[in-house]
């Protein structure tokens, strides 16, 4: 994100996706924060709900009658996710210096996660109790790697609506220990039959909760190795396990409608 200061009273936004193209504009009156003029009327409204949380932090961000011009860069495309909104909320929290955790809270229903993995350097478990929150820096290094994947499946899923759906349904404290549990046993595992079994337990637990399918039984039910939602439920991205060949698990994929393959190493920090 490059913020310019300017001689004015408003903020004038840009967001480019990864090959520079802008794809959204926005205009805001520092005056009420109001919306001049955007090109996406959904967008601008998160938008300027951004910026009052930020002040309501901060009363003294963008007290200076100042222009502002914002140029907010993604570095993939826009179709993968990848927490790019609980991104925006990291940077513009530093902008305003301001907790970052308080301002996802003030506006979004999920966990924080997405924030905390924003600000990592690298792997992290990350728990959120009552009141209390805790991101702990841990040690991943799989042997079996080179036969992991992640494929974008372009299917947008709002995480704010996954999250409401999920809050509709109380867990009780022993599916919450057990997902505690898988979790932590995730740095653990050896083989890539562990991971395996691992996915399978964890997606059962979640489907069973929401009430939704395994991506695997709706979209890939003849695929070979494992597969586990990323995100919310279905959505964004998945990762995939395989024994066999890259080029295999590219095909089997391509034809069914997904043709971008990532290696697990090209993607993860670290």
């Amino acid at each position: 994100m490059k913020i310019q200061e300017l001689s004015g009273s408003e903020v004038i936004w840009n967001s480019f996706d990864n090959k520079g193209k802008k794809w959204f504009e926005a205009e805001i009156d520092l005056m009420g924060l109001d919306v001049v003029k955007s090109s996406d009327e959904q967008i601008s409204k998160y938008l300027k709900k951004l910026f009052k949380a930020c002040c309501q932090n901060n009363s003294e961000f963008l007290s200076h009658w100042k222009k502002y011009k914002v140029d907010h860069y993604l570095e993939f495309p826009r179709e993968w996710g990848l927490g790019s909104s609980s991104t925006l909320i990291y940077n513009m929290s530093g902008w305003a210096d301001i907790n970052p955790y308080h301002l996802y809270f003030d506006i979004a229903d999920g966990s924080g996660y997405d924030v905390a993995c924003a600000g990592a350097d690298g792997p992290i478990l990350y728990t959120l109790g009552d009141g209390s929150l805790n991101v702990e820096e841990v040690e991943v290094n799989y042997p079996f790697k080179d036969q992991l994947y992640f494929v974008p499946l372009g299917n947008k899923v709002s995480s704010n609506d996954a999250v409401k759906l999920a809050k509709k349904k109380n867990p009780d404290k022993k599916l919450i220990d057990k997902i505690t549990h898988l979790s932590e046993k995730a740095l653990e595992l050896k083989t890539l039959k562990s991971l395996e079994t691992w996915i399978k337990e964890h997606e059962d637990l979640v489907s069973s909760f929401i009430g939704m399918p395994r991506v695997k039984e709706s979209n890939f039910s003849d695929y070979w190795g494992e597969i586990k939602s990323l995100g919310a439920w279905g959505g964004d991205m998945v990762l995939v396990t395989s024994e066999k060949p890259e080029s295999e698990v590219a095909a089997y994929f391509e034809a069914k409608g997904y043709p971008t393959l990532l290696k697990y190493k090209d993607l993860i920090y670290k």
